[in-house]
């Protein structure tokens, strides 16, 4: 049995291989460019296949291990923000005021609404943000001529694809989790029975609605949390160097400090995208993007609007990444990568 599982394994990372090579090469060649009419595409494609044909598992297994825990025990601090931005006439005094009303109105169990969701859509989220980030970095950098000094450039670029990836897998999920966290009629379901609903009831392009406000949350996200963790890291790095510290016994500090930072920056960068999404995944109408931020701008006092639950969330960005950022460093050299920045 063991045998056939591990065959199944294989063949599955293959095929996964492929449909990710095969889109990316559509990308690629899109408006008509191919390969012969730009001077280095030729290499820049046979860069991308090679790198995806060799790429490496373990970042997405340290992914979606640090992303499924991390989102996981922050769920309660999650609840409160996505309650407090859904109705904030209701829960306008605070983050743990908001929470003991939560906790006395509908009960403890609450806190832990839209866990299933959180835990799995951001598992396969992290594998994959983290992963394709990972995988395109040299390639990207490849295509812009193997130029160290583009290296800021190629993280950005490379943190936008990922973004992008992780938004169409996570679109579902987190569907699910909003409406199990703000409609009555959702309140005692689960992933399993809250998606299945959601999909009968509205179709499965519903799930999708919100991919625009997803994207306009998951791109600066993961641009401010991927690139700036990568480039603290390796600036730490070389302080420590400067002043004659073991970079080896300073890695815990490093990333620690450098998940810090980019919490905030992540947090900062992705607010008015994250308001945006629960409005949109909580509204029942087509009024689309646009029409979203305009009523958030009307309804909730200009554009202070989008920003409001920023202090529930900088606790549950703060808490989120600094762990998730943490637990990356520990899985990936635990598996027998370098900690990130130090090479």
């Amino acid at each position: 049995m063991k045998g056939i599982s591990k065959t199944k394994s294989t063949s599955t990372m293959k095929k996964a291989k492929f449909l990710l090579v095969s889109a990316l090469l559509s990308l690629s060649c899109r408006n008509g460019v191919q390969a012969d009419a730009v001077p280095g595409a030729k290499l820049g494609a046979s860069t991308l296949i090679s790198t995806i044909q060799n790429m490496d598992y373990r970042y997405f297994v340290a992914g979606g291990v640090c992303a499924a825990t991390s989102h996981g025990i922050t769920t309660p601090v999650d609840v409160v923000k996505t309650k407090m931005q859904a109705d904030p006439k209701k829960y306008n005094k605070g983050v743990v005021s908001s929470a003991l009303q939560i906790m006395k109105e509908d009960g403890p169990h609450v806190l832990l609404g839209g866990l299933g969701p959180t835990v799995v859509g951001y598992g396969i989220e992290g594998a994959m943000k983290f992963g394709v980030y990972e995988v395109m970095k040299p390639i990207v950098l490849q295509m812009m001529g193997g130029d160290i000094s583009n290296m800021g450039i190629a993280y950005i670029i490379a943190s936008v694809i990922a973004g992008s990836v992780a938004s169409l897998i996570l679109c579902p999920m987190e569907s699910t989790r909003i409406r199990i966290v703000t409609d009555p009629a959702y309140a005692d379901k689960g992933l399993l029975t809250g998606l299945p609903k959601l999909i009968a009831e509205e179709g499965l392009l519903s799930t999708f609605g919100g991919v625009y406000a997803m994207l306009a949350k998951q791109i600066p996200y993961t641009m401010a949390k991927q690139v700036s963790f990568d480039v603290i890291a390796k600036a730490l790095y070389k302080l420590m160097e400067r002043m004659g510290k073991n970079p080896e016994d300073m890695k815990w500090v490093v990333s620690i400090d450098a998940a810090f930072i980019a919490s905030i920056l992540a947090c900062i960068f992705s607010q008015p995208g994250d308001m945006v999404l629960t409005e949109t995944y909580k509204s029942k109408t087509n009024k689309g993007v646009w029409g979203i931020c305009k009523d958030i701008y009307n309804e909730k006092g200009g554009l202070p609007g989008f920003f409001t639950g920023t202090g529930a969330r900088i606790i549950h960005v703060g808490l989120i990444i600094t762990t998730q950022l943490v637990i990356y460093d520990i899985v990936k050299q635990s598996l027998g990568l370098p900690a990130t920045g130090s090479h």
